[in-house]
């Protein structure tokens, strides 16, 4: 039997997700902007599929790399991954709240494998737009056109605070979109130029990202320029910065400044 490298089992695990909760959306009829779901509804199913994605993704696992400890959203954590040298960390439903609404693209699957000390490989799932972005074959970056305004993703319903000062100060352009994965997939094919986060995250929600954003050539970093760290033992990742390196200093200092200006970094997840 030949064994698949760690990029394409994550590559082929967040597409296999990918498939499971197309199928779950189109048995609920969530897949036209046009329908009409009861919340109750879209309760459950938004359920069903954080369950029924984290049960086969840590079933696949568990057959494909059974030495290996696993870290998900969907899952009680256990302290023994502290000691592992291996740790899968997953997001089964990037965006539960998108997913859960009538035609809505901006969700995703995260797959990412740490590995004693730094992210080896990764893969984020766009399966409503049928794409799987992987440290596999790394996407190509669009280069943004010049002389155009900057664009940073930011949350479609809590964006921080802070953004709008940075935006200013900058003359950039606010892109609201859901989930953590949607967002940094869109700097990482070049439809956005940053994405700006603080208030609340943990691992699993920027792994996948950050492992495909570094395959690609991009920056990723703590908002205070510092590295970003997995499998701590407090999973929480509240921050994160996600750009083209030549944009890096000039996005970190904006932070800075916004900081001293009492604008603050803090906010909801």
């Amino acid at each position: 039997m030949v064994l698949l490298s760690d990029d394409l089992v994550a590559r082929d695990l967040a597409a296999g997700a990918g498939e499971l909760l197309i199928g779950l959306r189109e048995a609920a009829g969530a897949m036209s902007p046009e329908a009409v779901i009861e919340p109750q509804a879209a309760d459950a199913l938004r359920r069903q599929g954080d369950l029924q994605s984290h049960q086969f993704l840590a079933s696949r696992l568990g057959l494909l790399r059974a030495d290996d400890a696993v870290l998900s959203e969907e899952a009680a954590d256990s302290p023994s991954r502290l000691s592992a040298d291996r740790v899968w960390i997953i997001d089964p439903l990037d965006g539960t709240r998108e997913f859960g609404e009538p035609g809505r693209k901006d969700w995703a699957v995260h797959v990412a494998l740490w590995e004693q000390g730094r992210l080896t490989a990764g893969a984020v799932g766009l399966p409503a737009l049928g794409a799987v972005l992987t440290t596999a074959e790394p996407p190509r970056r669009q280069p943004r056109a010049a002389g155009t305004r900057l664009r940073l993703v930011v949350s479609r319903s809590r964006p921080p605070g802070f953004v709008h000062h940075i935006a200013a100060e900058l003359g950039a352009e606010l892109v609201e979109m859901g989930s953590a994965g949607a967002k940094a997939a869109a700097v990482i094919t070049g439809e956005a130029d940053a994405y700006i986060h603080a208030g609340g995250q943990y691992e699993w929600d920027s792994a996948a990202p950050v492992a495909v954003a570094l395959a690609t050539g991009l920056h990723a970093s703590r908002l205070d320029g510092s590295e970003l760290r997995y499998n701590q033992p407090d999973p929480s990742l509240p921050d994160i910065l996600i750009c083209p390196a030549e944009c890096a200093s000039r996005l970190l200092q904006a932070v800075r400044d916004a900081a001293a200006q009492g604008a603050g970094c803090g906010g909801p997840p």
